[in-house]
């Protein structure tokens, strides 16, 4: 038993035997890699069987300080409640995502919400960019892309979380406007280049928004759509994971992050009907938020040091280049 899980063996046991029935005995439990915002844990069975466990614990999210700020408003993309809700929505529309087995939020005995989920035998996409197979290859991507195609289809006429999409009235993309102007602050009080730029970068930021003409449809995205956040299973299924950002907006704000993450191969992905005002103003947005988000790893003690400070500064030589 892996002495650093959230749960008491007695405790992880007693929930495998209510869910899934008493021949269910823990042969071993393993951190696994999960982010940066919740932990998560694989868990054998002496007979065979294998599940997930993720746990939401704010003490152990790297972000919980713009969690706590955002607690009730559209920005959080974190939280047990978020998670439950996306995963029946997505399983109703018909999109890949693991199985939700059980979901404890009674906190009766831990301070935190925790779930069962399914365990998927497989790779993330990332592993395929690289596959020797151009058939293999080929066939997963297409099969993303119609994926995405068909959830970014799935429409609405107001933004926002599956639970708060009446409660919004600024642009959408006001939002993520608000959002690259905190970010920018915070990248340039520990980024030279970043603070002697500071005033051309948001300049460029405005003329950006001010591009963007008004819209009343938005698709249903994921949020955070890299490739590291689709597993592949044994039959070549994409299914999508880290799903609590999930909510009708613009879908460009997807796509201008899929054109980087996918590189070369976001052409299975492409959408020839975006609006490239707003693709160019969610990149730009991306480019800065990353930079922020990279530095606030580093500074908290995200273990991965060297991914932390890459990311911050790849993306604040792509925010700059902006200016030119």
């Amino acid at each position: 038993m892996d002495i650093n899980c959230h749960l008491d063996h007695a405790d992880l046991q007693d929930d495998l035997r209510k869910v899934f029935g008493t021949g269910y005995f823990i042969e071993n439990v393993s951190k696994m890699h999960g982010g940066a915002q919740k932990a998560v844990y694989k868990v054998d069975c002496t007979n065979g069987f294998c599940c997930v466990l993720y746990v939401w614990d704010l003490a152990v999210n790297f972000f919980q300080e713009e969690v706590r700020k955002n607690e009730d408003i559209i920005e959080r993309s974190y939280g047990a409640d978020l998670f439950k809700l996306n995963n029946e929505y997505l399983t109703q529309q018909g999109i890949g995502t693991p199985t939700l087995y059980d979901l404890n939020t009674e906190r009766n005995r831990y301070p935190f919400d925790y779930a069962l989920v399914e365990y998927v035998a497989g790779q993330k996409a990332e592993a395929y960019f690289h596959d020797s197979n151009s058939r293999v290859r080929d066939q997963l991507f297409q099969r993303i892309g119609d994926m995405l195609t068909g959830m970014h289809a799935d429409v609405s006429d107001a933004y926002g979380k599956l639970n708060l999409k009446a409660s919004n009235t600024e642009k959408c993309h006001q939002l993520q406007m608000n959002n690259a102007i905190t970010q920018l602050a915070y990248a340039s009080q520990y980024m030279n280049r970043i603070r002697e730029n500071q005033d051309r970068l948001l300049d460029i930021l405005y003329k950006l928004e001010s591009r963007i003409l008004p819209r009343a449809q938005y698709g249903f995205i994921h949020g955070e759509l890299g490739p590291d956040h689709v597993l592949v299973n044994n039959k070549l299924e994409p299914l999508l994971i880290d799903i609590e950002g999930a909510m009708f907006f613009d879908i460009e704000h997807e796509h201008s992050f899929l054109e980087m993450r996918f590189g070369d191969y976001y052409r299975y992905l492409k959408n020839d009907a975006l609006d490239p005002n707003r693709m160019l103003f969610y990149r730009f947005h991306h480019h800065i938020s990353l930079t922020s988000g990279g530095l606030k790893l580093l500074h908290r003690g995200f273990p991965d040091k060297q991914f932390a400070k890459g990311l911050a500064d790849h993306h604040s030589r792509l925010a700059l280049r902006f200016m030119e």
